[in-house]
């Protein structure tokens, strides 16, 4: 499955945590440590370019963060980036520049690249989303299978064992994902893909394609 290692999906110049990906082959290996990660990171961050409202929470002097937002250890908020109202950022959420993290968002042990939007009422969870990734209206990854077995990662008769039970999503870069979309346990987009509205995703979605109602995948037209 070499569509699915982190050099297909990802342009790391559009992230901190660049040299941290680099050490793995496939996205889903890095969850396990955003936490001790950000930790790292922020302790590195000049105080100059960014606050430290609390212990291991980092915002940028640019980013706008809304009074009503939660911001849960640990976390850095990058430059120009926007929090907006009643977002709950559990922890282990490295977001990057430029973002959108929206009103009523969800966001836990993450990797935010530059440029994400996820601006309304989304759940974002043991995931990854790559650079000017954007994730409709009430779109939601979901990080846990209903039988709680370890994650597997599937494309047509080829399977992964990740060992890991909660991975939610990996979406490669300029991805746009559309309104009340779901995005099941273990679901890869690749880079320059769209999905309709209202879809159910699984599985492996190759790059530049689109994933259309009922499930049909085509390639994009050039």
């Amino acid at each position: 499955m070499d569509n699915v290692r982190i050099g297909e999906l990802f342009d790391l110049s559009h992230t901190i945590a660049a040299d941290y990906l680099r050490g793995f082959e496939y996205p889903w290996e890095a969850l396990k440590g955003i936490s001790d990660l950000i930790i790292r990171l922020g302790n590195s961050l000049s105080p100059d370019e960014y606050d430290n409202p609390a212990e291991n929470v980092w915002v940028h002097k640019t980013a706008k963060v809304f009074p009503s937002a939660y911001l849960g250890a640990p976390c850095i908020i990058g430059p120009e980036t926007e929090v907006r109202h009643c977002a709950f950022i559990r922890g282990s959420a490295l977001i990057g520049a430029g973002c959108v993290i929206g009103n009523s968002v969800e966001l836990k042990n993450v990797i935010i690249f530059d440029c994400v939007q996820t601006p309304h009422y989304n759940y974002v969870g043991d995931s990854i989303l790559g650079y000017k990734s954007h994730m409709g209206a009430g779109s939601i990854t979901s990080n846990v299978k209903s039988d709680k077995t370890n994650v597997v990662i599937k494309s047509g008769s080829e399977q992964l064992e990740t060992g890991i039970k909660k991975i939610g999503a990996m979406l490669g870069d300029h991805v746009e994902v559309g309104c009340n979309s779901v995005l099941n346990p273990g679901t890869i987009i690749g880079r320059n893909s769209n999905i309709y509205p209202t879809s159910c995703v699984r599985g492996v979605v190759p790059a530049d394609s689109i994933w259309k109602t009922g499930g049909i995948v085509v390639k994009k037209s050039l």
